[in-house]
């Protein structure tokens, strides 16, 4: 299997987003969104996935957070679809349940080219300083779509905004090490169809 790395650059009227990942890296970050709260969440997620990620985003942050946000997803997704090329000699399939002090996250990963998002989080507050949680699940959205993922989301429990968020973003990061890492019995598409 070749060296999974991907470069990606989106830029539109709203944003400019140029991103690179190394599916076999070390968990080695650079991340610049310009949203300290989203930054945190892509930092640990990286650091939890083993995925190497470089983001540098420039948004209308004087709007709000919501095209950055979101586009940075889409980049992000694209990438990782790209890195896994044909996705033959994967796992495919990753799921975590990881508890964060009072929260507890569930994510469930399907990396088999047919895109749908199930998110089921609620949190108590519905804003961490100046950002909107709401955008998470855009993140989501976006990045599930562009990485041809089926991804579901779910907070089991939790008081603490910041430690439900914080669960899911962790959670997902081990969901996702587990779906891309490369199956010892099989080098084929892990698909009965015999494509993805």
């Amino acid at each position: 299997m070749k060296n999974r790395i991907a470069k990606v650059a989106r830029s539109t009227k709203e944003t400019d987003i140029k991103a690179g990942i190394n599916l076999d890296g070390k968990g080695r970050y650079k991340i610049k969104t310009g949203i300290a709260f989203f930054d945190h969440m892509l930092e640990l997620f990286s650091k939890h996935s083993l995925i190497d990620i470089d983001i540098i985003a420039k948004g209308d942050l004087k709007v709000d957070y919501h095209h950055t946000v979101e586009d940075v997803g889409l980049v992000l997704g694209d990438a990782v679809n790209k890195a896994l090329g044909n996705r033959k000699g994967i796992l495919r399939y990753g799921w975590s349940i990881i508890p964060m002090d009072d929260a507890s996250a569930f994510t469930a990963v399907d990396l088999g080219g047919r895109p749908y998002v199930k998110y089921a989080v609620k949190t108590p507050t519905r804003m961490i300083r100046d950002f909107d949680l709401q955008l998470i699940e855009e993140f989501f959205r976006a990045f599930a779509v562009q990485a041809r993922m089926n991804l579901h989301v779910c907070n089991i429990y939790g008081k603490e905004s910041h430690h439900i968020i914080e669960a899911i973003f962790k959670s997902l990061a081990r969901s996702l090490r587990q779906a891309v890492a490369r199956d010892q019995r099989s080098s084929g598409v892990p698909s009965s169809k015999g494509v993805i």
